[in-house]
């Protein structure tokens, strides 16, 4: 039972666990602004400002570099697949989603023409990248979470 213990305790396993939940409640409350609707599957997907994925990522490298020290080979893991992640979302997964879009649009147009119409199931996910500004944004996000948890706790 050591092993649940040390689980739920790990501060940061749950940095990066604040970090993703405190972007995607952001992330959602941005959208209800800027679109004045209430999308809750905004909770848990991708894309938008800011993003999920910088801010899971950044917290729990900075958290890794205070735990294991910053000359860790650990620490060193952590900032390399931080580095990873976020551009991944800003290159393969935006452009994804670009592509995405445009498939959508043809698909409607062709729809248009043939009177048929797909389910939401059958559309492509459009919201799957980052611009680099949500990016930077998540990754501040993730490290204002790992400072308070640090010097807080």
């Amino acid at each position: 039972m050591e092993y649940v213990h040390a689980f739920f305790t790990n501060r940061i396993l749950i940095g990066g666990l604040i970090g993703w939940a405190s972007a995607q409640v952001l992330k959602t409350i941005i959208f209800l602004l800027v679109n004045k609707k209430l999308q809750l599957e905004r909770l848990f997907g991708d894309g938008g400002m800011p993003s999920g994925h910088s801010a899971t990522v950044s917290a729990v490298a900075l958290l890794t570099g205070y735990e294991c020290g910053f000359g860790s080979p650990v620490f060193a893991v952590a900032f390399i697949m931080a580095i990873v992640v976020m551009h991944d979302a800003m290159g393969v997964r935006l452009e994804t989603g670009k592509q995405a879009k445009a498939i959508n649009e043809m698909t409607e147009f062709l729809e248009k023409l043939s009177g048929t119409e797909l389910s939401n199931e059958e559309k492509l996910k459009e919201f799957v990248g980052h611009t680099p500004l949500q990016v930077v944004m998540g990754s501040v996000l993730g490290i204002i979470v790992a400072l308070v948890l640090h010097f807080a706790f």
